[in-house]
């Protein structure tokens, strides 16, 4: 595996770890929504996943990363669409996507 492909699994790596930090011990859907600066951090760090996912594809396009591109749009979303994004799917990569990608490539 490329040196910058560690790089950048290390930066996703990271970037979950980063967010889960922000958020509280209890998750509560109703207190994320009302703190703007834990979401505007959230969503934030899953510009930075997307970013390190879309530059993992171009080096390596065939890697297995379950469902690689949908992380990069997600990226793109949130940068170009932003006012379609909602808290509800924000928290839905919280509570269901993130745990999953970093059980199945990090383990921890």
């Amino acid at each position: 595996m490329e040196n910058n492909i560690k790089v950048w699994l290390a930066d996703i790596h990271n970037a979950i770890i980063e967010i889960y930090a922000f958020l509280p011990e209890k998750k509560v859907f109703s207190e994320f929504r009302k703190d703007l600066k834990t979401r505007r951090a959230v969503e934030r760090n899953i510009e930075i996943i997307g970013e390190a996912m879309d530059r993992i594809l171009e080096v390596e396009p065939d890697i297995n990363i379950l469902n690689a591109r949908k992380i990069v749009d997600t990226r793109n979303r949130i940068i170009h669409g932003y006012e379609s994004v909602s808290e509800e799917i924000i928290w839905a990569i919280i509570i269901r996507d993130l745990p999953n990608l970093k059980k199945r490539y990090w383990n921890n």
